[in-house]
């Protein structure tokens, strides 16, 4: 069965790795865009990785300058989240979410979620502990009105393969 430990990014600093480095835990899948008028929706974020990341909870955003919202650089982008939005959850290099270059683990969740292209910067997608994708998110869905999602998204305790 193909879930999201299927799949490898690469974060700003230029690792590259497999998401399987995050089995057991939640995930919070984001294409973001720094200059995007849904942009404060990284504060929400960064609350929810703030309150949760010790109990499971992986906040992940992919930039993505799909419609044209995004600053030039993989390090403007970063900084201006860090400075702007006081980011600390992972961020990657930028990606495509539609076309032909979408990334891999967008055509994953797409599929997953039984809906096609993304629409808009910050769709985000609510993965379960075994890397199976819980529920797609609009862009102008706010963290904050999902939270109990991810506090029961994190309930779930279930056993993953090692």
């Amino acid at each position: 069965m193909t879930s999201v430990y299927d799949f490898s990014i690469t974060s700003m600093e230029g690792e590259t790795f497999g998401l399987d480095r995050f089995r057991g835990k939640v995930l919070l899948i984001v294409n973001t865009a720094s200059k995007c008028g849904l942009a404060p929706q990284l504060k929400g974020l960064e609350d929810l990785h703030k309150k949760y990341a010790d109990k499971g909870l992986v906040v992940i955003g992919l930039p993505s300058n799909q419609f044209r919202q995004e600053l030039d650089s993989d390090e403007a982008a970063s900084e201006y989240c860090q400075v702007h939005y006081g980011v600390t959850f992972l961020m990657t290099k930028r990606i495509a979410v539609n076309g032909d270059e979408t990334d891999p683990l967008f055509n994953y969740l797409k599929e997953a979620s039984g809906h096609g292209r993304i629409k808009w910067n910050y769709t985000k997608f609510l993965v379960d502990r075994t890397g199976q994708l819980i529920h797609r998110y609009a862009p102008t869905t706010t963290p904050q009105s999902f939270e109990d999602a991810v506090v029961a998204a994190l309930a779930n305790q279930a056993v993953t393969e090692a």
